[in-house]
């Protein structure tokens, strides 16, 4: 424990564990506090956070709207990628993390703060992820992780210690489970969720109704891409934050969006998600149908060879590496040719593709076909096959020597 710590920049939210750890580092540390909100799009009022902070004894509460920028910068170059987790999860709390943690550095720096911290526990990967972070965008700012210092260990000790120092605890009855929310999506995990038999409430969910409740009618829409970005929906063009909020809207009318998995965390354990990802579920479904017309063969078959080593580089925490920069960069190139539109009927929880065109297509109707046509031999199939055959052959005369 560095006691020679003079001003730390907490990420704080507002709710009842950042608070608490304001106060600790306060207290622990004898020392100043600012606390760094970020706006995600998380759809809460944070003005009500701002004064909790100042109330709680922050000298500085400083409220940053990230949305455009985490949406532009962190959500749209994975999705150009078609980053997955595990073949579910669209990483939607895993790409929060680096934004915060770069204007979090960001404010540290600006105020003449000498240590960062962050309000993720020991057991998760947030942790991980904050911490690279740090290390790579200014390693010399000290790094403080209360949950790994203090002896509190049960919501029990919290409530105590926030009732000892006057923080506001919550008067209702506490939600048997934990979530975090940005405009990409919100997860759900711990408490009732812990079972991995036991099935969500439906009373949980935020963002989306039920598949069955949704309407008994399907909703068309048109997505636009360019290099790989969504740009304009149903011909409007849109900021890619507005653009996300809108898809959001109408995935959440229709059921779309829902994962309820178990992930294999980078700290080494598994752990039972529960995610509601509308917008980044119809924004993958759109992507994807527009590149089975833009991607050559083998690019497409590199890139998808990369894809879940650049989803873990995502997930356990190297948004700053060098590593993802090389392949962010790959990634990109390939996109290139990824233009046109592709229209999408919603109905229900599903996603079906009613059409793609694009100025790059490589489908070519004359080619395909099967009707009578010039510009493809048949007949040259049959030599295509022999070759691809030979390794074969050779295989079966080796077999058949062996056997006498």
């Amino acid at each position: 424990m560095n006691k020679d710590i003079k001003k730390v920049v907490l990420a704080y939210s507002g709710g009842l564990d950042t608070s608490i750890i304001l106060k600790w580092l306060i207290e622990t540390y004898d020392c100043e506090v600012v606390a760094y909100v970020a706006d995600l799009g998380q759809g809460e009022e944070l003005e009500e956070a701002r004064k909790k902070g100042l109330a709680t004894g922050a000298s500085e509460v400083i409220v940053d709207d990230l949305t455009e920028e985490f949406v532009r910068d962190y959500v749209f170059p994975a999705f150009r990628a078609g980053a997955i987790y595990e073949t579910q999860y669209l990483l939607g709390t895993s790409l929060a993390r680096p934004v915060i943690a770069k204007g979090q550095v960001a404010a540290a720096l600006k105020t003449g703060a000498d240590a960062v911290s962050h309000g993720a526990t020991g057991k998760g990967n947030d942790q991980v992820r904050f911490e690279l972070s740090y290390q790579a965008l200014a390693p010399e700012l000290a790094i403080i992780a209360p949950w790994r210092e203090w002896d509190m260990n049960s919501r029990e000790a919290l409530m105590d210690y926030a009732k000892k120092n006057g923080i506001p605890v919550p008067v209702t009855k506490a939600k048997p489970y934990s979530s975090d929310r940005n405009i990409l999506h919100i997860s759900f995990e711990g408490g009732i969720l812990e079972d991995p038999w036991a099935a969500p409430p439906e009373d949980m969910f935020v963002l989306s109704v039920s598949p069955q409740n949704a309407p008994d009618k399907s909703e068309e829409l048109t997505l636009e891409f360019d290099k790989g970005d969504a740009v304009a929906l149903d011909g409007e063009k849109l900021s890619p934050a507005k653009l996300l909020a809108r898809l959001n809207q109408l995935g959440g009318k229709h059921g779309i969006g829902r994962v309820d998995m178990v992930e294999n965390r980078y700290v080494g354990m598994k752990s039972r998600g529960v995610y509601e990802t509308p917008g980044g579920t119809i924004l993958r479904a759109g992507h994807l149908a527009l590149e089975t017309l833009c991607l050559d063969r083998e690019v497409l078959r590199i890139r998808d060879g990369l894809l879940p080593r650049y989803s873990d580089l995502i997930y356990n925490g190297y948004w700053f590496s060098p590593e993802m920069e090389l392949l962010q960069s790959m990634m990109d190139k390939a996109q290139e040719p990824v233009c046109g539109e592709v229209a999408l009927q919603l109905y229900k929880g599903n996603i079906t593709v009613l059409g793609r065109r694009s100025p790059n297509s490589l489908y070519r109707p004359e080619i395909a076909t099967f009707e009578a046509d010039t510009v493809y031999d048949q007949a040259d199939a049959t030599g295509f096959i022999r070759l691809n055959a030979l390794r074969l052959r050779i295989r079966h005369a080796l077999d058949k020597a062996k056997k006498g």
